[in-house]
């Protein structure tokens, strides 16, 4: 037994040292901060229903608005890190408003500030940890840059795994606040842990002339942390009184209205601007030319199309911690051997099924891929929505059953999970992997950020589409089946269209 125990401590060993050591510190502070994210999560629509009295729909837009702006705040922290702090230091502001956010979360009356900060704080911390940990290879080590990003996005997952469980159940059996101040002791360790871990890093995330962060930056980092609380609080004073105007809106107006406003700022987030053409116009063309191709653009215009289909896989697989925590709380029996398992624990399914798939789907494409049963990665995608709507159709069924009878099974829910998460095997590695290598390399980082805010609009959409729906005939979980199942069929035929049109040759 002592020797099967050795031998699993020397290989793990060398995974780790097959790595630079700077990856030990970036996976263990990524996977306290994932821990963080979905501790607080897991909570939040449960703790405004329950805690705080909100009405359902007005929870659901309230989470729905945060897990968009989390998906797109990251845009911006990233050029920010890039053009005036470097990613790390970029790191420390945005771990240090997590932690003031999460522990804001305690005091009811704080909970929108707390929220604002856990955003803003997420667009400084998420893209440049990302990004962080290429910077730790060398340009020709890309087989070795791989296999970091994996192990990576096992501490991810392995965050994302503990929070439901820990945070979840801490703040369901013994107080709201203290399973918010779980997620703030994870978001406080993995700051310690990046503080304390920097030598590992080498030069990763500075900037030309920058060293190691120390006391001396101190100051500027409390600089941007205090100049990011008073945006937060300006940004809610705003909020607020729009709300005041807005109050008679239809809910299709105003969710109309308020993507319209989320458009302009990204028109004006990506305009090139009048200097950057001014600087290609002079000198030597080879290199700064921006002008894109006529293949280039095909492939741009294919990206875009997709990415418009994979809103609609996000808006339904962000119901997870909306409408299927809310569903796990009143309509699933819970009670197991005597225990009360909590509502919240069951977003842990998702993660776990990850850690234990993810390398089975990387073998399963590998041999289709090589084999006379190759599928292109669009239609993979394409699969993934029919697989996320089947989930809908048994979710449609334990709602009817729900209705019927008030409560139901829990292997309804975790069926639901395990559906949704082999259709996310299916979509979203296979589509990140598709834009890192479709994409123009001069429009690569752009187009990277454009993919992501796929979620951002998803996930505003996910809270509010139940509300949007009310004044319909359609009910929430047979119109998500259909229009998955649907958008889904729809990719598949245009699959083998849209894969030629990225493959089209320059000339």
């Amino acid at each position: 037994m002592n020797t099967i125990h050795d031998k699993a401590q020397v290989k793990l060993s060398r995974v780790w040292t097959a790595h630079p050591q700077g990856l030990r510190v970036i996976f263990f502070t990524e996977m306290w901060e994932r821990f963080s994210y979905y501790g607080m999560r897991s909570l939040l629509v449960l703790y405004l229903v329950k805690a705080l009295n909100y009405q359902r729909g007005e929870a659901l837009a309230i989470f729905g608005t945060y897990a968009g702006l989390v998906y797109l705040t990251p845009i911006f922290g990233g050029a920010i890190a890039d053009k005036y702090l470097g990613k790390r230091r970029a790191i420390f502001v945005g771990a240090s408003l997590m932690v003031l956010g999460h522990f804001c979360m305690a005091f009811e009356h704080l909970l929108l500030p707390a929220l604002g900060l856990l955003i803003v704080g997420n667009g400084f911390f998420k893209p440049n940890t990302t990004s962080l940990v290429g910077d730790l290879y060398c340009p020709n080590q890309a087989a070795q840059r791989a296999g970091g990003y994996s192990i990576f996005y096992m501490g991810i997952n392995l965050g994302a795994f503990l929070a439901p469980l820990v945070a979840g159940t801490v703040g369901e059996m013994l107080g709201w606040h203290y399973g918010f101040a779980c997620a703030g002791i994870g978001m406080t360790l993995g700051l310690i842990q990046l503080w304390a871990g920097q030598e590992s890093l080498g030069q990763a995330g500075l900037l030309p002339g920058q060293s190691s962060i120390g006391p001396r930056d101190l100051r500027l980092l409390l600089a941007w942390i205090i100049g990011c609380v008073v945006f937060v609080f300006a940004c809610i004073f705003a909020w607020s009184a729009s709300a005041v105007w807005t109050a008679q809106w239809p809910a299709y107006v105003k969710t109309l209205a308020e993507l319209g406003i989320f458009v302009l700022a990204l028109v004006f987030l990506f305009k090139p601007s009048p200097t950057s053409h001014q600087e290609l116009s002079v000198g030597s063309t080879h290199s700064r030319d921006q002008s894109l191709s006529r293949a280039e653009w095909y492939r741009v215009i294919s990206i875009v199309v997709v990415m418009l289909f994979v809103i609609v896989f996000w808006t339904g697989f962000e119901q997870a911690g909306g409408t299927l925590t809310l569903f796990a709380d009143k309509n699933t029996e819970r009670d197991w051997l005597g225990v009360t398992v909590p509502a919240s624990a069951f977003q842990a399914i998702n993660p776990a099924l990850i850690i234990l798939l993810a390398p089975v789907f990387s073998i399963i494409w590998s041999k289709l891929d090589a084999g006379p049963y190759a599928i292109n990665d669009i239609a993979k995608q394409a699969l993934g929505m029919i697989v996320l709507g089947l989930g809908f159709v048994i979710m449609a069924r334990a709602q009817v059953l729900a209705d019927e009878y008030g409560k139901v099974g829990p292997q309804w829910l975790i069926m639901v999970y395990a559906v949704h998460t082999l259709g996310e095997l299916m979509l979203s590695p296979v589509g990140l992997s598709m834009v890192s290598r479709v994409a123009p390399a001069k429009l690569g980082a752009m187009l990277m950020g454009v993919w992501m805010l796929a979620s951002a609009i998803a996930g505003y959409m996910a809270g509010s589409l139940e509300n949007i729906l009310k004044s319909s005939a359609y009910d929430l979980y047979p119109f998500l089946a259909t229009i998955s199942i649907a958008a889904g069929t729809i990719l598949l035929f245009l699959s083998s269209y849209l894969q030629k049109l990225m493959s089209v040759k320059e000339g």
